[in-house]
């Protein structure tokens, strides 16, 4: 059962954030469900990457990062330049409270506002969680990528999300 709501302060991702972004990063990636990456990235590859203005991190009364959002592009062709791909991971002790939810806010406000007419994510069809957390943000299910790449041995499936501003004509 889900603990009650966080109370989060959005912030700017920047580099005063990297060690515990990446260590959230890297537990996701260790849990087996999120990614088919298996080690997270340094933080120059992940800065250089992520768009700097749709990135965000959730942060405690403390100032500890509880989770982070950000996007990355989709293609370099100018017809697809209203379409992003995001990631949005939470602290293992942090989940269910939450943090995503307002972390993907955050983002589709950004987005919205910059003229970006799609943001897409692939998610495991394991990742229930994510799944849900995603349909209540207003994501649909565009389909499932079957056995589209391996991932520890295994093929895996992949579900392809996509949320449509509601502001863009």
């Amino acid at each position: 059962m889900p603990s009650s709501p966080t109370r989060v302060t959005l912030a700017p991702l920047t580099a005063a954030h990297a060690d515990e972004v990446l260590a959230i990063y890297q537990a996701g990636i260790d849990e087996g469900n999120a990614t088919f990456e298996t080690t997270a990235p340094t933080w120059q590859a992940f800065d250089a990457a992520k768009l700097p203005e749709h990135r965000f991190v959730a942060l405690d009364e403390r100032g500890a990062v509880l989770g982070w959002v950000a996007v990355s592009s989709v293609s370099d062709r100018c017809a697809y330049s209203g379409v992003v791909e995001h990631s949005v991971y939470v602290r293992p002790d942090a989940r269910g409270r939450g943090v995503a939810s307002a972390l993907l806010a955050a983002l589709t406000d950004s987005t919205d506002r910059a003229g970006i007419w799609t943001v897409q994510s692939g998610i495991f069809p394991e990742n229930a969680a994510s799944l849900a957390v995603h349909r209540r943000a207003g994501f649909r299910v565009i389909g499932t990528r079957e056995r589209i790449g391996r991932h520890h041995g295994r093929w895996r499936d992949v579900v392809l999300l996509e949320r449509r501003s509601g502001v863009i004509g």
